[in-house]
């Protein structure tokens, strides 16, 4: 966890009631807040946001309004590759956008499950599926250190800019790697630490909720992917980014500090020997 004075419980409550506030409407205008892009809410121009993170419009015409909050950081179905089929499991799902998305992809025979720890969050995304009459798609109250499923269920796990907001980085990835399948892929979009941050910002509990003080380093997050068990780690941090970050939390720095990062690995086929250790890992 980040050199703060706040306890992990006290972070976990602070991003529920922050991302709670923000499902319900209770944030209304977030462009007044300190941190009002990733991680803040909805703001003007959000499907222009979501163009530049790698959204088509193809994709933001395909979801009701009120699906894509403005609050991810890039577009890990980039990276995900899903095909028609597959199971996908989605950390932090929000207001389902990248469910919504991934349903299309995997079609009906495959099936998508979101994850979340926020009451209005899920409520917001049930109502969304409903509204497009997606049955291949559940969501699911919980916490990503405890995912409420089974063991090798996905074919693919995705989560976009949740990750960076929970202090046990290292719980988060071994059960990612336990609900996936032997050989199952792992497609993050999150954000990493690029340099130490100023005592102002660790500090900041606005920036904990914002997707800037929680970000770990990228050696840190790779050295915890293959703890895990994952292998073909690969963490690519995305240098384009810089104006997109500023704009969370204009005039203090946090792009010198942050940057948006593509995150990627796969679980061990059943037998294959991890890097991690001598024997096998998560088969």
């Amino acid at each position: 966890m980040p050199d703060n004075t706040l306890e992990p419980a006290d972070v976990k409550e602070l991003v529920r009631t922050r991302y709670g506030d923000i499902a319900a409407g209770r944030i209304a205008d977030v462009t007044a807040q300190p941190a009002s892009a990733c991680c803040g809410g909805a703001t003007p121009g959000v499907g222009e946001k979501a163009q530049a993170m790698g959204y088509s419009a193809e994709d933001l015409a395909a979801v009701p309004d009120g699906a894509n909050l403005g609050l991810g950081c890039g577009n890990p179905q980039a990276i995900a590759a899903l095909q028609p089929g597959e199971v996908v499991v989605d950390l932090g799902s929000g207001a389902g956008f990248d469910c919504l998305l991934a349903a299309r992809r995997v079609g009906p025979t495959g099936r998508v499950i979101g994850v979340d720890m926020t009451h209005e969050m899920l409520a917001k995304a049930r109502a969304n599926a409903t509204k497009l009459g997606a049955d291949n798609v559940t969501f699911r109250l919980g916490e990503l250190e405890h995912l409420p499923i089974a063991d090798n269920t996905a074919d693919v796990v995705i989560s976009n800019c949740v990750i960076n907001l929970v202090p046990d980085k290292a719980q988060v990835f071994r059960e990612a790697c336990r609900v996936l399948k032997p050989g199952g892929r792992l497609a993050v979009s999150d954000v990493v630490n690029i340099a130490p941050l100023p005592e102002d910002l660790r500090t900041d509990p606005v920036m904990l909720c914002g997707c800037v003080a929680g970000a770990a380093p990228a050696d840190r997050v790779t050295a915890l992917l293959r703890a895990a068990g994952f292998v073909d780690v690969a963490v690519t941090v995305k240098p384009d980014s810089r104006e997109m970050v500023a704009s969370w939390a204009p005039g203090r720095g946090i792009e010198t500090c942050v940057a948006s990062a593509t995150i990627e690995a796969r679980k061990p086929h059943a037998g294959e020997v991890a890097p991690c250790c001598t024997s096998t890992c998560c088969g």
